[in-house]
């Protein structure tokens, strides 16, 4: 009982975020869609929009089934294991974390090997029994993650990480932005990621509040603080997009759609935050309970951590990366990238678990929406 109460808990929240690491997708895959290689992994993704096409035939114990955020992953990297493995990988594709919290939650083994979700939500997975331990032993290559982005080690392997930005075009924007309080000033169209535990930690920080706060009356002041951000903002999604095409002159999005708008566009900039700290989510890989193919995960999960086929990686989707080697043997446009080469993001805070606060956001956050 304690257990479906925790699935029901773990999968409302969810709905609420529509996030990786607390980031929503969307704008990742738009994003992602902008660029030339990320087209090239559109046109080779899913033939039905959720899964790629599956081996007719041959041993299903050769297959891995992977469940994970669209145009998210290298498609050369994936034919390349196939290859050295002899075998063949199935990615499907979530539309938000909530699909990923669903499957986790209802025996995700049965469909999935490997499931990907983010760290704010490896407590409450852990301690409801639906992820597997790994063995990390036979996933030597993981020793190269830095120490200080791992969440729950020995449950999960972490992927790729989103900072969330503020960036802004110096030609088009009409005001210093320095602090979260000063997207607040008029003159301001702001195009922005979605999801209340994205926009309501901004809003605590603006606050001088614990951007993971449970304290139902700082939730509340965020709530109307977000009501008067609301004022400003031109559109929900499509970030980068929306500032390139001069929509918007300021955007709260993630590193890695900052680097592609910064490329398309020589006046756009990160805002120069003086002591507000910005948020830094992780996605990562977790086995879900019962997964089929562990050996096969477990091979995947090494060659993912290894530094020369993450630094290629990299070059189609330049976030941040917690893997310290892959970093160094990145090309010298993914470690000179602007997008990552400024001092106050090393002032950062990490979501938590928040626990039955959940609901809490959830029911400010749905106002929020309907603009109550």
């Amino acid at each position: 009982m304690k257990k479906r109460l925790l699935a029901t808990v773990l999968a409302g929240a969810m709905v609420l975020s529509m996030a990786a690491c607390g980031n929503s997708n969307a704008n990742k895959t738009e994003s992602a869609a902008a660029s030339e290689t990320a087209n090239a992994s559109t046109e080779a993704g899913a033939e039905s929009g959720e899964t790629q096409a599956a081996a007719q035939d041959g041993d299903a114990s050769s297959e891995l089934n992977i469940y994970m955020w669209q145009q998210y992953i290298s498609d050369d990297l994936i034919k390349n294991f196939e290859t050295e493995n002899n075998c063949k990988v199935n990615l499907s594709y979530m539309s938000d974390n909530a699909d990923a919290i669903n499957k986790l939650t209802a025996g995700g083994g049965d469909e999935y090997d490997l499931i990907m979700t983010c760290d704010a939500y490896m407590k409450s997975l852990i301690a409801g029994g639906y992820v597997e331990e790994l063995n990390l032993d036979n996933i030597p290559n993981s020793s190269n993650i830095n120490d200080t982005y791992w969440v729950s080690k020995g449950y999960c392997v972490p992927y790729l990480m989103n900072y969330i930005y503020v960036v802004y075009d110096s030609e088009t924007c009409p005001v210093e932005i320095h602090s979260y309080n000063d997207l607040l000033q008029s003159g301001l169209k702001i195009s922005t990621i979605d999801g209340a535990r994205n926009l309501f930690p901004i809003a605590l920080v603006a606050l001088g509040y614990d951007p993971n706060s449970t304290n139902e009356s700082e939730i509340a002041e965020a709530y109307e603080w977000l009501q008067k951000f609301n004022e400003n903002v031109v559109a929900y999604g499509n970030a980068e997009q929306n500032l390139t095409n001069g929509t918007a002159n300021v955007a709260v999005t993630y590193d890695g759609n900052a680097s592609w708008a910064m490329k398309e566009k020589n006046t756009i900039k990160v805002a120069d935050f003086t002591s507000d700290p910005i948020q830094l989510g992780i996605d990562l890989f977790v086995m879900p309970k019962g997964a089929k193919h562990v050996d096969l995960a477990e091979k995947f999960l090494n060659y993912i951590c290894t530094a020369e086929v993450m630094a290629k990686n990299l070059e189609e989707f330049p976030y941040s990366c917690p893997n310290d080697a892959a970093v160094a043997a990145a090309s010298d446009d993914y470690k000179n990238d602007p997008a990552r080469d400024f001092s106050y993001k090393e002032n950062v805070f990490f979501q938590e678990d928040v626990g039955d606060a959940l609901t809490i956001y959830n029911d400010y956050y749905q106002k929020l929406k309907v603009g109550e």
